[in-house]
């Protein structure tokens, strides 16, 4: 715990169970793409080099919600049925000995999604599809017991987002060694708000004016603007009682939400997305997903074409095994 940027911060939270499952810093790096002339620079973060065998941002999560589980513990979570959630949350808690029960709900698939959704029934112990995240989120509070550990969709918690408040820490420390500029935004994909509003909260307390720009990717009410500074304002919160002390508030003027990547339903593929991943392996070597980072890369271009300063692209999906 000592070795994160959080607990360097904070050493209080040196008493909060964590374990190990990535490999940090991830690395960041310039984009140069192909034909393309930008009016700033592109830049990526590399989440998708989290940890093996699967990485992405849910692993940082991850480090704190699954933190002291005992051998034979049962896991319960729930998403949509393409959920890296469900998948990475499924990996993890085979690895550490425990099982992994799923509530998802069907939506709009993608062939990236439909590979995620077959991987992840595959290593869970239970799987339960419902038509939607109503009936979903239903089925999933009527299955939690004692004994089963409840993890909420996207992992999206006070205690999982301290993952990404120590992410954004992670960041200014990259900056501060010179690894690459202060950026002026951050661009992410939005899904359940978890990543986007402990980026938030990071920046405000490393004093970095950067702003959090996410690609709106599910229904305004789980990906909204006010959604992710509630989400940010809950971790401070959280934050403060565990640390002892007080904590930066989000300056409201920095969160910003991309509505036009959604492309009308969750899932759903977004025009122009297909090439723009493409664009990108052939300058990077990664891989994207059409439901999240598809659609986050085609937002952190747009701006980057248009904007001066630094834009950074924070890569959340890992596409090594596409």
């Amino acid at each position: 715990m000592s070795t994160l940027p959080i607990v360097r911060r904070f050493p209080a939270l040196a008493r909060i169970p964590h374990v190990v499952l990535g490999h940090f810093p991830t690395p960041v790096q310039r984009l140069e793409l192909p034909g393309e002339r930008l009016a700033g620079e592109l830049w990526i973060k590399r989440d998708d080099l989290t940890a093996s065998p699967l990485g992405g941002n849910k692993v940082r999560a991850l480090e704190f919600l699954l933190a002291d589980l005992a051998p034979g513990e049962i896991v319960l979570t729930a998403g949509g049925e393409g959920s890296t959630h469900i998948l990475t949350t499924a990996t993890y808690v085979r690895a550490l000995g425990g099982t992994t029960r799923a509530v998802r709900w069907k939506h709009e698939m993608n062939p990236s999604a439909l590979d995620v959704a077959d991987r992840a029934r595959a290593l869970c112990a239970r799987v339960i599809t419902v038509p939607g995240p109503t009936v979903g989120l239903l089925r999933a509070h009527a299955a939690r017991g004692r004994g089963i550990r409840w993890i909420p969709p996207g992992g999206t918690s006070p205690l999982g987002m301290l993952g990404h408040v120590n992410a954004a820490l992670e960041l200014a420390e990259q900056v501060a060694r010179g690894e690459m500029p202060v950026p002026l935004r951050v661009v992410l994909p939005v899904g359940s708000g978890g990543t986007a509003a402990g980026l938030a909260l990071g920046f405000a307390i490393a004093g970095m004016d950067t702003a959090v720009v996410g690609a709106r990717v599910a229904p305004r009410i789980a990906a909204g603007r006010m959604r992710v500074l509630s989400l940010a304002a809950r971790t401070r919160r959280y934050l403060e009682r565990v640390a002892g002390e007080r904590i930066a508030r989000v300056d409201r003027s920095r969160v910003e939400i991309i509505h036009s990547a959604y492309a009308g339903a969750y899932g759903r593929a977004l025009p122009g997305a297909a090439a723009a991943a493409d664009m990108l392996h052939e300058a990077a070597r990664v891989r994207l997903d059409g439901t999240y980072s598809g659609k986050g890369f085609v937002a952190a271009r747009a701006l980057a074409m248009r904007e001066s300063g630094t834009t950074l692209y924070w890569l959340t999906f890992d596409g090594r095994s596409a």
